[in-house]
């Protein structure tokens, strides 16, 4: 807000300059009366002030006045307002209005006129090309290499010759996923494809291939790449939510649910206080182009409070299991049910269907569709499989700790002496072979090689590690322990 004064009467308003003038001698008479008559008189009052004076109904009876003076001297809605409307352009007046358009200013124009073209104008002979074409192909798996080449515009030759170069490195099948930049050169007719320059790719997490000419033929370079084998190290407390709480942390969601279920097998995680701490080891791979690849669980851990937990797993005999600090295993062996039917017949002494005398019956009948599967009731191992009398095609499997089940009547066998099985594992199928009035499955549990009612016994085993297997295992699993904790891809604080 600036005052008159500071700058002159030259820069305000007339309604500021005029009350500053002296009166102007010599004025018109109609001036005169207006001053003396009709000083107090305002044709245009605000209505929204004063309202009920007389002032304000006059304001109301001239805007009234105005309205009807305005609708009389209307045309009507419904008399139409004719216009002209200008012909359309055509011929020399459409190529210059067209010139002048905005097209051109998308194609470089400065100005967006672009003169249209006269008789000075020739066309070219010849469409120049660029001497150089560089582009980005997606390439979704190993095998389409050469496939995908050709659809960016390299040769047949230049696209067999780089898969021979690429293959001679590593199988085409193993290159994952990846993006191509490559480089195309000048060809010596529009007939020809161009060649190729420059091929570069990332075939694996730790390789990168440059292809690059050097005169007639193509040469391969293969850059290693160097991976940080450092795990993943997360830990935290427990809160509220235990999956909450890892996932802020840092862990992956699926290190996370795959510790949670190992944790489960020992403690109740629901009881877990929330001043319990989490301890979670996940393997992962840094590059050194600043990559991520995280892998499966290696530690799971809880300390911190009462519920003590340390588990890695550990492969024995072929086989993966999760054991704790001491060597445990997990409890494992609790029987399942061998085959889906009902109990047909029990445990006991019992009169023979069709030998026609009482003896004793040393296991109990599932009654089951024909050819219903048949699986181990625990993992064991199959101590026979084969024809054996009156039990028709039976299995016995052996589950260590003088526990064994055998299996009766059975219709076919698909597993063979010697060999492993696992809990609810496939082993045969239901039949009526041996001295059997209907499809059913004769099931027997022996300890210490003694028939024993199956349905009174339900057994569980654990695994110890001992002798140099448990050295091992607490040697890595120090290793583990003595990672530091970090975030992965982020840069730890010191």
């Amino acid at each position: 807000m600036f005052l008159r004064n500071d700058h002159g009467l030259e820069l305000g308003g007339g309604g500021i300059a005029t009350p500053a003038l002296a009166a102007v001698p010599g004025t018109a008479l109609s001036t005169q009366l207006k001053r003396r008559f009709f000083a107090d008189l305002d044709l245009a009052p605000d209505l929204g002030a004063r309202i009920g004076s007389l002032t304000w109904y006059r304001g109301v009876a001239t805007c009234i006045g105005l309205c009807a003076l305005t609708v009389l001297m209307a045309p009507g809605f419904e008399t139409p307002i004719y216009g002209t409307v200008a012909p359309a352009l055509s011929g020399a007046e459409w190529d210059a209005a067209r010139a002048q358009a905005i097209t051109p200013l998308a194609q470089g124009a400065t100005s967006g006129y672009r003169v249209a073209a006269t008789k000075l104008v020739s066309p070219l002979t010849d469409t120049p090309e660029r001497p150089i074409i560089e582009g980005t192909a997606k390439l979704a798996f190993g095998a389409a290499l050469v496939s995908v080449l050709q659809r960016t515009g390299v040769g047949k030759t230049d696209a067999t010759q780089v898969g021979q170069l690429v293959s001679s490195a590593m199988p085409l099948g193993e290159i994952q996923s990846t993006l191509l930049d490559y480089q195309l050169g000048r060809r010596p007719e529009k007939s020809q494809p161009r060649p190729l320059e420059r091929l570069e790719l990332r075939a694996a997490f730790d390789k990168r291939m440059e292809i690059t000419r050097v005169g007639a033929s193509l040469n391969l370079k293969v850059i290693p790449i160097a991976i940080d084998h450092t795990p993943l190290r997360v830990q935290g407390a427990v809160g509220s939510s235990l999956y909450r709480s890892a996932r802020a942390a840092g862990a992956p969601a699926k290190a996370v649910e795959s510790y949670i279920r190992t944790l489960a097998t020992r403690v109740p995680v629901a009881r877990l206080g929330s001043n319990c701490k989490f301890d979670i080891i996940v393997k992962q791979a840094r590059a050194a182009t600043g990559e991520v690849q995280l892998g499966n669980l290696l530690y799971a851990g809880v300390s911190g409070c009462d519920s003590r937990v340390q588990m890695m797993p550990w492969e024995s005999n072929g086989k993966i299991e999760w054991f704790d600090g001491a060597g445990k295993g997990n409890k494992t062996g609790m029987m399942a049910m061998p085959t889906n039917g009902r109990f047909s017949s029990a445990f006991g002494m019992r009169r023979h269907p069709i030998l026609g005398y009482t003896r004793m019956h040393r296991g109990v009948d599932i009654a089951a569709p024909w050819g219903a599967p048949v699986y181990a009731a625990t993992d064991g191992v199959v101590q026979f499989a084969g024809r054996s009398s009156g039990y028709g095609n039976f299995i016995k499997l052996d589950h260590g700790g003088a526990f064994g089940t055998g299996y009766g009547h059975l219709s076919r066998i698909v597993v063979r002496s010697g060999q492993s099985v696992r809990k609810g594992q496939v082993i045969g199928a239901v039949g009526n072979t041996g001295l059997s009035t209907g499809p059913h499955l004769h099931y027997e549990l022996y300890k210490n090689g003694v028939a024993v009612n199956p349905r009174s016994v339900a057994f569980t085993s654990m695994r110890q590690l001992t002798g140099s297997d448990l050295g091992e295992f607490r040697s890595k699993l120090g290793q583990l322990l003595s990672v530091p904790v970090g975030r992965g891809a982020e840069k730890d604080e010191d």
